[in-house]
């Protein structure tokens, strides 16, 4: 009888560690909603409904965070029909394709450290793919759903915009609670205040963003790498924006897809802002006499 039960708990030790080795990797899907219309009206902008009827529409994208013991990536995905049954169903399935973008901020590639909390932000620009050194952190321009909003400018302007004056921001943690996949999280939010100037008056906007984290995974990530308090975020609300995770697996990830690609080209932060400086700096002095005003919705 004892060798039976020395048995049992032999199986049961070996199932255990096996299990624990099987939670130290895996794949976390995200999805991110964009309002346009709504980040507008967070950011104090008066729209009409001509001017939202212009608006993009509401856009949804997904990303997927893989993980391991000791690094991640997190990129966006693409959902793809697969007509010869590769997902594992009977006549056809969904299969997921990591897709390599360049442009905006929600089409990069992050690669985490854990051991160092060090984040390489790969992105194409130019036809060449670069990497920045950068880390998580709370953003001191505000929450994600912000507006740039560049003071008393005419239709064909081509001076140079006059800089934004930082919000202030308050970071408030608060006691709600509530489960994502599973995990506990808790909730802080962050409060940002922006001094602006519409039609001529001073205006205090005020937003705020609800960051849900969870120290129960053992390593530090945000969908958003400017929004970032502790622990893992698995969801990040804003007004008119929002990024949550919908699904995870656990599973075996390999380490080059947790690796930045080598053939990545260094580039400072400083570097990078002198670069888009240029760049449009070139795009005004290119744009014909009285083409307008163009402005830039963008995540922070």
């Amino acid at each position: 009888m004892k060798k039976i039960i020395l048995a049992l708990m032999s199986v049961f030790s070996m199932v255990s560690i096996a299990d624990a080795q099987k939670k130290t990797s895996g794949a976390i899907q995200f999805e991110t909603t964009v309002d346009p219309s709504a980040m507008a009206s967070a950011s104090g902008i008066q729209l009409t409904d001509q001017m939202k009827a212009r608006m993009p529409s509401t856009s949804k994208s997904n990303f997927e965070l893989l993980f391991t013991a000791t690094n991640a990536s997190y990129m966006p995905v693409e959902e793809i029909e697969d007509s010869n049954g590769a997902g594992g169903g009977n006549g056809g399935g969904m299969g997921r394709i990591m897709m390599r973008f360049g442009g905006g901020a929600g089409n990069r590639e992050y690669y985490y450290t854990f051991a160092d909390q060090k984040i390489a932000e790969v992105f194409d620009l130019n036809d060449t793919t670069y990497y920045m050194p950068s880390k998580l952190t709370l953003s001191t321009t505000g929450p994600i759903g912000s507006m740039r909003i560049g003071g008393n400018r005419t239709p064909g302007d081509t001076s140079k915009p006059k800089p934004v004056a930082p919000p202030t921001i308050e970071v408030v943690k608060t006691d709600s609670t509530k489960k994502i996949l599973g995990f506990n999280c808790k909730q802080v939010i962050v409060r940002s205040t922006r001094a602006i100037k519409l039609l001529d008056m001073d205006k205090n906007v005020v937003e705020e963003t609800k960051i849900w984290y969870t120290n129960d995974l053992g390593f530090n990530f945000s969908p958003n790498p400017n929004m970032w308090t502790e622990g893992t975020v698995l969801a990040i609300e804003g007004r008119g924006n929002s990024s949550i995770a919908k699904s995870i697996e656990y599973r075996n990830v390999s380490a080059k897809d947790v690796t930045a690609p080598k053939k990545a080209k260094l580039i400072t932060e400083e570097e990078y802002k002198t670069k888009m400086e240029n760049m449009m700096k070139r795009f005004r002095n290119n744009r014909p006499p009285g083409g307008g005003q163009v402005r830039t919705f963008g995540i922070n």
